[in-house]
């Protein structure tokens, strides 16, 4: 892995965005995997103003969603079809049918599940996947005890998951418990994976998938079998690493065309 510290939530979203905007420049038309949640929010500030300012141009690219809730309307604010539209794609030039984001609303979500693995497969392969990381270790809605191997597929969210969201609906009863969420295999066939870390209530997850053993007691840490994953993490989300000044060392003295994947 390469593994990135710098002092702040702002300094790891902007990182993350150079990276994004790096590979639309090089490759136009690229297969972008995109993750949602806070952590990517200011990301996605910064690709908008990378568009806007500086013309940035996403009309080539297409891009696959981690997750979605089952059950939730696409209109309701919580939905990932509603947070993507209103923090990301109704501001950029991506072409509306270029875009696809599990529907939880499928009326057969198995078959739906196979069609969405197809259609990435159909687009020749996600080039970079974006990720964040939950404080269990999940990464998109794969939560721990599940396949290292798995496809997209429906999920049961975890309790601790369930709390950790709880605070993005009204009552318990509105929260869904089932997700549809692209697999660890599916995440693994990228050829790119960028992991956004911030925030001390991340600090144990992030030393499991950096430094821990490779087990599906933590998901992310599939991600040391990648041969390109870049982890960008604040101060406070490596605090737990046992090799932080190695980390360090290791991008103070990598030559330019090794940095950043």
């Amino acid at each position: 892995m390469e593994v990135i510290i710098r002092d702040s939530a702002e300094e790891v979203s902007l990182l993350g965005a150079q990276i994004v905007a790096q590979l639309v420049r090089r490759k136009p038309r690229c297969v972008l995997g995109l993750a949602t949640g806070r952590t990517p929010l200011r990301l996605y500030a910064e690709l908008i103003r990378l568009h806007q300012a500086e013309k940035l141009d996403f009309s080539g690219v297409v891009t696959f969603n981690l997750d979605e809730y089952v059950g939730l309307p696409h209109d309701h604010p919580q939905s990932y079809h509603f947070y993507m539209q209103d923090n990301f794609f109704r501001h950029v030039n991506i072409p509306v049918g270029s875009t696809h984001i599990p529907d939880g609303f499928a009326a057969d979500l198995r078959l739906h599940c196979l069609e969405y693995e197809a259609a990435i497969k159909k687009a020749g392969g996600i080039d970079l996947q974006l990720l964040g990381i939950g404080s269990n270790g999940h990464i998109g809605f794969n939560e721990p005890t599940g396949s290292l191997n798995s496809r997209t597929w429906i999920k049961i969210l975890s309790e601790k998951t369930l709390r950790d969201n709880a605070g993005q609906f009204r009552t318990p009863e509105e929260q869904p418990r089932h997700v549809v969420s692209m697999g660890i295999g599916t995440i693994l066939e990228a050829g790119h994976c960028v992991v956004l870390a911030c925030g001390a209530q991340k600090s144990s997850a992030v030393k499991a998938m950096i430094e821990g053993p490779v087990s599906s007691m933590c998901p992310a840490s599939a991600l040391q079998l990648h041969p390109r994953t870049t982890v960008i993490a604040d101060e406070a989300a490596a605090a737990r690493l046992d090799h932080l000044e190695h980390y360090r060392w290791i991008e103070q003295h990598k030559l330019d065309w090794q940095k950043y994947g």
